[in-house]
């Protein structure tokens, strides 16, 4: 395989409104909001470091300025905690080097593939990756990772899947999937929520991505799909049969915190295997169960 652009860029979709969550996100973010002390885009932007991404390039829109300061340095804060090395600790990976947070504006919500086109001018001529943060996606290594690992070896575009029981398919977008090799599938195209019956599989999209710049060419037109929006995906199937396209098969578990169960789930779930409230947790679970 010939020598590719390292992924050094990652775009996170942040102009949601996050209604599901009224009232808590009247004023606040929804990638704010903690799963137990870390809020969410923390996980998402944790993630992208492990795998040696170095600029995190945010498109928001009005009132996600909680978002940019949240990996912002705090010197009022860090002279306040002074001689608290542990919470001083706790800290550290909330503040990204200087120039490594832009923020750009999606005025006007026209969908997943607008908010992508909105990078285009940081992105440049740069293969990139985009997280979606409302999926919560924990493993080790972590699933960007396992991606720019996949990535090294095939180059191209690579998205993330997993896989889901048949009687799920409808409700996320599902691969047409070609060889395999392990972890690694070539993608031979996509289908948004298809019926059971015509679903060409069950690996479903799953919220991460590594696309080349090609796509933001595409996403140009503007052309509206789904719901009137500009998708992503409409975009990627465009891609599929001109460049090289792979999904790797995550080997961890996600979690959808766009939704209420889900977010629920995920606080459990990462509760139940800290070391400092695990038992704890698992007694008022057991208690509230009447176990």
């Amino acid at each position: 395989m010939p020598s590719q652009k390292p992924i050094r860029k990652a775009v996170f979709p942040v102009a949601g409104r996050g209604t599901r969550f009224l009232p808590a996100t009247k004023a606040i973010p929804k990638e704010m909001l903690p799963i137990i002390d870390r809020p969410l885009i923390q996980y998402a932007v944790d993630e992208a470091r492990e795998a040696g991404i170095e600029q995190m390039i945010f498109v928001t829109g009005r009132g996600k300025t909680a978002l940019i300061d949240h990996f912002d340095a705090a010197s009022d804060l860090v002279t306040a905690l002074e001689g608290k090395q542990w919470a001083l600790d706790i800290l550290e990976p909330t503040r990204l080097e200087p120039g490594n947070l832009v923020a750009v504006r999606q005025q006007v919500p026209l969908g997943l593939g607008h908010a992508i086109w909105c990078a285009r001018a940081i992105v440049g001529d740069e293969p990139f990756a985009v997280f979606l943060p409302d999926e919560l996606m924990i493993g080790k290594p972590g699933c960007m990772k396992q991606m720019v690992e996949a990535y090294d070896r095939v180059g191209g575009n690579i998205i993330s899947v997993l896989e889901v029981p048949e009687e799920e398919v409808s409700s996320y977008g599902v691969i047409t999937p070609g060889k395999r090799d392990g972890k690694l599938t070539e993608v031979l195209g996509l289908v948004e929520k298809p019926k059971r019956k015509d679903a060409p599989s069950n690996l479903i999209i799953s919220g991460r991505y590594i696309l080349q710049p090609e796509v933001m060419r595409v996403l140009e037109s503007q052309q509206t799909g789904a719901g009137g929006e500009i998708q992503l995906t409409d975009a990627m199937a465009q891609i599929i049969g001109q460049q090289a396209f792979h999904a790797v098969t995550f080997d961890g578990r996600r979690f959808d915190c766009g939704s209420k169960t889900g977010f629920v789930e995920a606080t459990l779930t990462l509760a139940l295997e800290r070391e400092d409230m695990a038992d704890e947790v698992r007694a008022i679970v057991q208690r509230l169960l009447g176990c």
